[in-house]
């Protein structure tokens, strides 16, 4: 009987050491715990600092005069550009590969020449060529829209699928790129998320609390173009990295083979008694 009760305490005390390792507390993995419910939060972050070299930009001008804006855009106009326009024939097709900024923050537009747009937002863009447009006489009332083509984040670390991601549109949240990318694994820390962003030539290193509020009042909360996400591992999970990855298995092992060890003796020496009665 002894032996049977050992062999069920060790199969016990190894079930609930496993259960309680397997286990983070709610707290260490819920976003935003501080937040009462239908509370409100102000957003203070950018979208974005404006535009930056190596920007990839996609510009397209309208008129109502039938064929007059042909020469100011990409895929109509076959004219060769400098540094800010790459197009590429096959063809005799023109494929827009758009305005790419150059390091100096400019771009050479058709018949407009260099552009210095580096910090414009692409409302602000739009509005100065459409501005050229008019007042150099080239067009009456053109519809300038611009885009930007090479929006993308990095996202590393414990996440679901780590990675780079291709943003459509001109804003991504935090969030949304994490859920691009299958979320944290339960071994990501939600308490300082890394992020690493370039603009103007200034590298920046910021940290995030995912798990509070004050997400929404943090300038990392929008990403920006070409923004590096790290998410750290957690204690347990370093922990677990600098010891043998197959202790638990060893452990489970023993267990198992002690526990089919005392079931066994224990039915040998039930069965010895019934004979001996």
């Amino acid at each position: 009987m002894r032996l049977k009760r050992l062999g069920l305490f060790c199969t016990l005390a190894a079930a609930t050491l496993y259960f309680f390792s397997a286990c983070e507390s709610a707290e260490e993995i819920a976003y935003i715990h501080d937040a009462p419910r239908d509370a409100k939060e102000g957003l203070s972050g950018t979208f974005s600092n404006g535009i930056q070299p190596n920007d990839q930009l996609y510009i397209y001008v309208e008129s109502e005069e039938a064929g007059a804006a042909i020469p100011f855009n990409q895929e109509t106009n076959k004219v060769a550009v400098k540094d800010g326009a790459v197009l590429n024939s096959t063809n005799g097709a023109v494929k827009v590969q758009g305005y790419l900024v150059n390091q100096s923050g400019s771009i050479t537009f058709p018949v407009l020449g260099e552009l210095s747009i580096q910090g414009l937002t692409h409302h602000q863009l739009a509005d100065m060529i459409k501005k050229r447009l008019i007042d150099e006489g080239h067009l009456t009332n053109p519809v300038v829209t611009v885009k930007l083509m090479n929006f993308k984040v990095c996202i590393l670390g414990d996440v679901a699928r780590p990675g780079q991601i291709v943003v459509d549109g001109e804003r991504i949240t935090i969030f949304e790129a994490l859920s691009r990318v299958g979320d944290l694994t339960i071994y990501g820390q939600r308490q300082n998320v890394t992020i690493i962003r370039e603009e103007n030539g200034v590298r920046t290193i910021g940290e995030v609390d995912l798990s509070s509020k004050d997400i929404f009042q943090s300038p990392y909360y929008y990403l920006h173009q070409n923004d590096v996400v790290y998410v750290e591992p957690n204690m347990r999970k370093k922990k677990n990295a600098e010891r043998d990855p197959m202790t638990m298995t060893y452990v489970s092992s023993a267990v198992s083979i002690i526990s089919v060890l005392s079931t066994v003796v224990y039915q040998l020496i039930l069965a010895k008694y019934y004979y001996n009665k």
